[in-house]
């Protein structure tokens, strides 16, 4: 019988591959969908073998992200109140029945509320929650069905510390119910970082969302553009706020030195572009965007919140601001453009700390451990 090495030194007897189905509502470039493909798509297939449900996932956009090699079922729920959302529910437990399933992993509330019941009923030996964000958007409502869904469940898992306190607090839950399982990047995507050229190039990659505090970018820029007349801003992303941020640009005289660059395919060209990279988060879990920024060897600005604070080591691999502090992440970038040897090493440093923890191996071998541990050497129901 197979074995494989568990938490501890302890080891896992039972048969492999353990079968793990993934539910999202539907995937998008964002980055919690990006890590999720990224970790199926890299799974040891002899040790844990992936499936992947989407609550919706009917949309061109959603399906061309899907990973290869790994089952996709797509529930096209679109309304809970609609009638075939419980046939839907029917289908995904005859799924997780047919296919055997060890551990189910929902990400994303709706997905939540509709899969965790579903696993339940299927009699899914394992059924973990995710919480990737520090539930800025919580309301009591949420709190009450998070609860409800955690008495179904056998744990959570979070990719920072600050999103286990979060929940813990929201739900009252023991912190030794959740693990966390921190992120990773592709270093294979940014080889050799070249230290950041004089460009005068200060940058962001976000979803365009009153979250991710970049109304509080643009007023920062235009201080920062008062003092360096070199300098540009590039906004790559799309969302909600393009247009409003264009407004606020013309308004606050930035002109043509903002660019709103809209979606960027090759992500690692763009950072090579800039000389400092922002992240102007208001809430945040362990950002995709900010190990990026590392991998890159960026000089970065970050707000002091949520998982930036375990990645940025104030002044060592980074500088961090108070979040929404306009004039202190100008004050910031403006210290990076007017200092190049200090961004040169922070950038170093900050590419040195992903290559030793944050690499997207040390991540897939972190939740094929876990998962095995789950069961402890147990055969996981099979």
């Amino acid at each position: 019988m197979a074995t494989a090495e568990l938490l501890h030194g302890a080891t896992y007897a039972g048969p492999l591959p353990l079968r793990v189905c993934f539910m999202i509502d539907e995937l998008t470039a964002a980055g919690t969908e990006t890590q999720l493909v990224a970790l199926i798509r890299h799974l040891d297939r002899a040790r844990v073998e992936p499936y992947l449900c989407l609550l919706r996932g009917t949309d061109p956009r959603s399906r061309a992200l899907e990973p290869a090699d790994c089952p996709v079922l797509r529930l096209g729920v679109r309304s809970f109140r609609h009638p075939t959302a419980l046939a839907a529910a029917w289908r995904l437990a005859r799924f997780l029945r047919r296919e055997r399933i060890d551990v189910f992993q929902v990400y994303f509330p709706e997905s939540t509320y509709f899969g965790v019941p579903a696993a339940w009923l299927a009699g899914v030996p394992r059924i973990l929650r995710t919480r990737n964000n520090l539930g800025y958007w919580m309301t009591p409502w949420h709190r009450r069905l998070g609860r409800l869904c955690g008495t179904l469940s056998d744990g959570l898992v979070a990719n920072c510390d600050a999103c286990r306190d979060a929940v813990v607090a929201d739900e009252g839950l023991s912190a030794e119910c959740v693990t966390v399982l921190e992120n990773g990047v592709d270093l294979g995507r940014f080889p050799d970082p070249a230290a950041p050229a004089r460009t005068g190039r200060v940058g962001v990659t976000a979803n365009l969302r009153p979250v991710k505090g970049l109304e509080v970018f643009v007023r920062a820029a235009a201080e920062v553009a008062a003092a360096h007349p070199g300098a540009s801003f590039h906004l790559a992303g799309e969302g909600p706020l393009r247009a409003e941020l264009g407004r606020l640009a013309d308004e606050l005289g930035l002109g043509g030195r903002l660019a709103l660059r809209g979606s960027v395919a090759d992500v690692p060209a763009f950072l090579a572009g800039l000389e400092v990279a922002v992240l102007p988060s208001l809430s945040e879990g362990m950002s995709n965007a900010l190990l990026e920024y590392m991998a890159a060897g960026r000089a970065v600005v970050a707000t002091a919140v949520g998982g930036n604070v375990r990645l940025i080591e104030d002044g060592v691999t980074g500088l961090l601001v108070p979040p929404g502090d306009a004039r202190g992440l100008a004050a910031a970038v403006g210290r990076l453009l007017s200092d190049p040897a200090l961004a040169a090493r922070l950038g170093a440093a900050a590419r040195r700390r992903v290559e030793e923890r944050y690499s997207r191996a040390a991540m897939v071998r972190r939740f094929e451990t876990f998962y095995l541990n789950l069961f402890g050497g147990r055969d996981g129901g099979r």
